[in-house]
């Protein structure tokens, strides 16, 4: 099999749980936004912006440092393994009892009253659960079984939407004597209308604790092997990839952290801070259709790109991917950039989200900039100095904190879309320039951004143009989006049919 139909195969299995079943997991803010009112899912949006920052501490850079030490020459995998796993089940164990311990400091954090602290310990099961499950994972990719990691990460998608379905829907309905009342007596002793939002944590806790179950295999191969020595190079080349980590949650999830503690009281008017977290966080989502085919892809290259390091035209390969991934990205970005309102019918369900649809295209360009510089960033990766991706990241969170402290309390949550932007198109920019002086690869660099271009204006003509509303809005818009497709299959297209 070529390079190109291999990876494409890997990636499209691979994407049966990350791009199927995450769709069906993002297919959960139209049920959020419809049961919760926006200051409801603000606390939603802001505890798990916080788990975003803390699973980089639970795994501390280690599915990265495996891959790595895996693919070297004379490497003995199954005692890395044992390694590697010894290490994260204890750090795992005593992360969460810390965690739980601070569970009122954490949810004061976030300004909420007092009888939450229960999220708290919640989360702190599920990333400790999530850690154990990192590494299990990165072994099966490593050995090629996607099929059994497809199967066991939708497993855990449909658990969770089958959960939060029962919870938030199916539970209450029978209580408010919508239908099936027979199930009353029942659901009254499994289901407590306090815990509110909180089903979307517990939820979530039970699908983590059922993945487990499903690694069974991969987590009773695991011999014991604490020994600091031999961990001392995994610990060196993690560190980095951590700090990286760190500054890339800072990057993709500060903004929903800063913003209601910056953003002045009345901005939005009739609207909380907590309110605004939570139409910025809804709308984020729109916005994370991008990032599910970049995570889809990401499951697949980055065990390819290792294998591939030492072929002799692997620079030529990796630039072929960036370009085509880029183009299928800004076709993406165009699609839902111009057609964001049909989008929006389908996620945000109440009117009040609604407002905040102007960041969805700011977020879509700037996750299109996040998945280009996880390309780029496989030279510091292949040349074991990760510490440059750290340097990176650590910029990229200065200039996402500056940003979100100069903009918020001008333009609110706008001001953190147009920081992430920023953030994003700085860290790819610096990305390609160092990667070009350490490790050069002959990427399209003045073509890719031409068509950026092009994808952006034909973005703003779709906005700003004097279009009525109805159905010549909705032609108009179709044409834009088959217009822009149409040119990339006719300029690129003899070339797509080369590779």
């Amino acid at each position: 099999m070529s390079i190109a139909k291999r990876l494409a195969s890997q990636t499209a299995i691979y994407g049966v749980s990350s791009i199927v079943g995450r769709v069906l997991n993002t297919l959960l803010v139209p049920l959020y936004t419809s049961r919760f009112v926006a200051a409801e899912y603000g606390i939603v949006t802001g505890l798990f912006a916080y788990v975003s920052f803390l699973n980089v501490l639970f795994t501390y850079g280690m599915e990265t440092t495996y891959f790595r030490f895996a693919n070297r020459p004379g490497t003995d995998r199954p005692e890395l393994y044992n390694r590697v796993m010894t290490l994260l089940l204890l750090t795992s164990a005593l992360f969460t009892a810390g965690l739980a311990l601070l569970a009122r400091p954490l949810m004061s954090l976030l300004a909420l009253p007092p009888g939450h602290e229960r999220y708290a310990v919640w989360i702190a099961f599920i990333l400790g659960l999530d850690a154990v499950a990192a590494i299990p994972f990165a072994r099966l990719r490593l050995e090629n079984k996607a099929r059994r990691f497809a199967v066991i990460r939708f497993a855990n998608i449909l658990m969770n939407v089958g959960l939060n379905l029962f919870f938030i829907v199916f539970c209450p309905d029978i209580l408010s004597g919508k239908y099936l009342a027979g199930l009353r007596p029942l659901v009254e002793q499994l289901y407590d209308p306090s815990i509110g939002v909180g089903y979307v944590f517990l939820s979530n806790l039970a699908a983590s604790a059922f993945t487990l179950v499903l690694l069974a295999p991969e987590l009773l191969a695991v011999r014991f092997r604490l020994n600091l020595e031999p961990l001392r190079p995994l610990l060196r080349y993690a560190y980095p990839i951590m700090l990286m980590g760190l500054a890339g949650m800072v990057n993709e999830t500060l903004d929903r952290i800063l913003l209601p503690r910056w953003l002045p009281e009345g901005f939005y008017p009739g609207r909380s801070n907590l309110a605004a977290v939570g139409i910025y966080g809804a709308c984020y989502k729109i916005s994370i259709l991008m990032n599910l085919v970049i995570q889809a892809f990401r499951y697949a290259a980055e065990p390819f790109f290792f294998a591939q390091s030492n072929e002799k035209n692997s620079p030529h390969t990796f630039a072929l991917v960036l370009k085509w991934f880029t183009l299928c990205c800004a076709m993406l970005f165009v699609g839902v950039s111009i057609n964001v309102e049909l989008v929006a019918r389908v996620f945000l369900q109440r009117p009040e989200y609604l407002e905040g649809l102007s960041v969805v295209p700011v977020l879509l360009l700037a996750q299109l900039f996040l998945g280009v510089y996880w390309n780029l960033s496989v030279w510091f990766k292949l040349t074991d100095k990760a510490y440059y991706g750290a340097y990176i990241g650590v910029a990229g969170a200065v200039l996402t904190i500056v940003l979100n402290f100069l903009l918020i309390p001008i333009i609110g949550y706008m001001g953190s879309a147009l920081a992430t932007l920023a953030c994003y198109f700085m860290m790819a920019a610096i990305c390609w320039w160092l990667g070009d002086r350490h490790f050069p690869v002959p990427y399209p660099v003045a073509r890719l951004l031409i068509w950026l271009l092009v994808a952006v204006g034909v973005v703003a003509v779709s906005w700003w143009a004097p279009i009525g509303e109805g159905w010549g809005r909705y032609g108009f818009h179709a044409l834009l989006t088959l217009g822009f497709v149409g040119l990339v299959a006719a300029v690129e297209g003899r070339r797509l049919k080369a590779l």
